[in-house]
């Protein structure tokens, strides 16, 4: 019984955290794009203020933007701003070296999809996710996920 409860509030929390509407990967292909040009046309600092802002058009459902240079340090994550700084290249928490392959397919392409299994939102559920990454003109990839 307990465990069922658990689930019906996590599912309730999922629904109002995200008005039950979770962000499609052709949405965070869209906000990554989006991402890139705007660190290239404001730069590092000024994209970082609009990314973190939530009437900035870059938090939408459950859509947000990180960032992340070519060594692994956590530049920008809006919702965990106590990782940044961090050097999160072998991360492997949940069975992918997710960083490791972001900078593979940033070096190799500039822009690509990474999958990964991460957490969904509200619960303990390790679910597929895949984010859109992009190299921009300072040097560094930001990228948007959604869940499968």
């Amino acid at each position: 019984m307990k465990k069922i409860v658990s689930t019906i509030l996590a599912v309730i929390m999922v629904g109002t955290a995200y008005g039950g509407d979770m962000g499609t990967p052709e949405e965070a292909k869209a906000m990554s794009l989006r991402a890139q040009t705007a660190v290239n046309e404001m730069g590092r600092d000024k994209s970082f203020a609009v990314f973190a802002d939530k009437n900035g058009g870059f938090m939408e459902k459950d859509l947000y933007v990180f960032c992340v240079d070519m060594d692994g340090v956590l530049l920008f994550q809006p919702l965990k701003p106590e990782l940044v700084g961090k050097n999160l290249y072998n991360f492997n928490k949940y069975g992918d070296l997710l960083f490791q392959d972001m900078i593979a397919v940033a070096k190799k392409q500039g822009a690509g999809w990474v999958d990964y299994k991460w957490p969904y939102p509200g619960t303990d559920e390790i679910r597929q996710k895949t984010s859109y990454i992009a190299v921009n003109n300072e040097g560094f990839l930001c990228g948007v996920g959604a869940y499968k």
